[in-house]
């Protein structure tokens, strides 16, 4: 059978809500059950509603739609609904199902409900693969923050997650596989050199022999350094040849 979604929208202009909610009423599955002018509305609204979808404005008085993901225990997928140009949003790729650009497009809605639907079916998401200047919108710590792929260090395999080492030092456990991450980053740029790591060779410091035919890779601001075999190690030498 197929699945019906309640929807949230959280947007201080009510004639943004209103223009949304009349471009979802051609779709029977997803049925809007209530709205949010700030960013407290909405946390009371998540807490009673529980949706399945939010419908989220970033930039509103007080607290932005960033905040939200911080102040309450969000499990629906969050569509954003944005003034940003297109650039800029494409941060939110990793950790939002979509993003909506003001005015809304009925044709990028539908596009939108349709990876909703591919979700819950279990089906292939189509995504596009990461330029090395994109910017990604990841947990950093205890924080939510602009990560941009370029400043990305190295991603290690943590079980079912991934951490991902900025090059301020920042940490984050990504529920992302590596395989996920090997696909998305730009290969010239990012190199898995095991089956639990994922370089940047842009921070590549120096590569040295070590014993048993493997070798050390030296990493600017990682302390210590990765050791690789034979066979990874004149992958490397390769790409960076």
């Amino acid at each position: 059978m197929a699945k019906h979604f309640k929807a949230l929208i959280v947007d201080d202009e009510r004639l943004a809500r209103k223009d949304l909610i009349s471009l979802l009423k051609p779709y029977g599955r997803v049925t809007v059950v209530g709205e949010a002018d700030s960013v407290p509305a909405a946390v009371k609204a998540i807490r009673k509603l529980n949706p399945d979808v939010i419908f989220l404005d970033i930039q509103m008085p007080g607290d932005s739609g960033f905040d939200l993901l911080d102040k309450a225990e969000v499990e629906a997928r969050i569509i954003f609904v944005t003034a940003y140009d297109e650039y800029a949003i494409r941060a939110f790729e990793v950790n939002a199902l979509d993003y909506l650009l003001k005015p809304v497009n009925p044709e990028r809605l539908a596009r939108a409900l349709e990876k909703l639907e591919d979700q819950e079916s279990d089906q292939p998401v189509k995504v596009r693969s990461l330029d090395y200047d994109d910017r990604l919108f990841l947990m950093m710590g205890k924080h939510f923050k602009f990560l941009k792929v370029n400043a990305i260090l190295t991603i290690t395999a943590e079980g079912d997650y991934s951490e991902v080492l900025a090059a301020d030092g920042s940490r984050g456990l990504i529920l992302k596989s590596m395989k996920e991450w090997e696909t998305r980053l730009p290969a010239r740029h990012f190199l898995r050199i095991h089956r639990s790591a994922i370089i940047n060779m842009e921070h590549i410091d120096r590569v040295e022999e070590w014993f048993n035919y493997t070798f050390k890779v030296y990493l600017k601001g990682v302390a210590e350094p990765f050791v690789i075999s034979r066979r990874y190690a004149t992958r490397l030498k390769d790409r960076l040849g």
